[in-house]
């Protein structure tokens, strides 16, 4: 069973704390939509100033990104590949941080409030499995450390999806 846990206000540690409760809640499950549905509601608990957490998940036979798990406001259901932020982030497989997605070409307005976004790309087996996506609406949102310790939960999500 989760317990929210009080996080201190010091980043790092919180984001280790983060991890570690991302651990337990998947360590003893094997579906997938349900570690991903688990993972989003927990980063959605867990970071301020946020409008958008989920995950979209690479449908090769497409050659595109179909909307998965996630916490916030309907989105985008489809994103082709190198499309807005997060098929950007599947073609050049790494993490896209963008500090004003206004000045981002060809940005996907799902939410016309959101500001800042990062992505982080999911690979498993060395193919794309899918992308997790944060949007805020405050303009340059994410920093260094978000994106470290994003990748490291997306790193941990990899060992159980």
């Amino acid at each position: 069973m989760f317990q929210e846990s009080a996080y201190s206000g010091s980043k790092r540690k919180d984001y280790e704390l983060l991890l570690k409760q991302l651990q337990a809640l998947s360590e003893d499950e094997v579906d997938s939509t349900a570690i991903l549905a688990n993972a989003s509601a927990l980063l959605n608990q867990f970071l301020s100033e946020v409008n958008w957490v989920g995950f979209y998940l690479w449908k090769e036979e497409d050659n595109q990104l179909v909307l998965g798990p996630f916490q916030g406001l309907p989105a985008c259901i489809r994103i082709g590949y190198g499309k807005g932020v997060c098929g950007t982030a599947v073609k050049e497989r790494k993490t896209q941080r963008i500090a004003d997605v206004l000045q981002f070409p060809g940005h996907i307005a799902c939410d016309s409030a959101s500001r800042s976004e990062i992505v982080v790309p999911i690979i498993k087996n060395n193919a794309v499995y899918g992308v997790l996506d944060i949007d805020s609406p405050t303009t340059d949102r994410f920093d260094e450390a978000d994106q470290q310790y994003l990748e490291e939960f997306i790193h941990i999500l990899e060992t159980f999806i």
